[in-house]
């Protein structure tokens, strides 16, 4: 193997490590609790006129970031839709 594959393939394996590295430290299924956790689930009801909080969460205070999500949702499909479209029979293509 040449100097060139070789530093290929450390610099492959360096890079995979590093992002695999996070994901065995991490303490999963134990979330870290903090005091906004018991704040919304005792006051959420009535912040939000909701009865179930996790509603009330994602759609009156987290509603903004729920149409950032829609919107990019959209977005896509959109951009999907018009690549996949199917050319009408006296159309064509455009090159530049």
């Amino acid at each position: 193997m040449s100097t060139k594959g070789m530093l290929t393939a450390a610099i492959i394996i360096i890079l995979t490590a590093s992002l695999l590295f996070p994901a065995t430290v991490m303490n999963f299924g134990s979330p870290a609790h903090d005091e906004m956790d018991n704040y919304m689930i005792d006051n959420g009801q009535e912040l939000s006129a909701a009865n179930n909080i996790v509603t009330a969460v994602v759609f009156d205070f987290r509603g903004f970031d729920t149409l950032g999500e829609a919107t990019v949702l959209f977005t896509a499909v959109l951009g999907v839709t018009l690549m996949f479209r199917r050319m009408k029979e006296d159309e064509e293509y455009e090159y530049e």
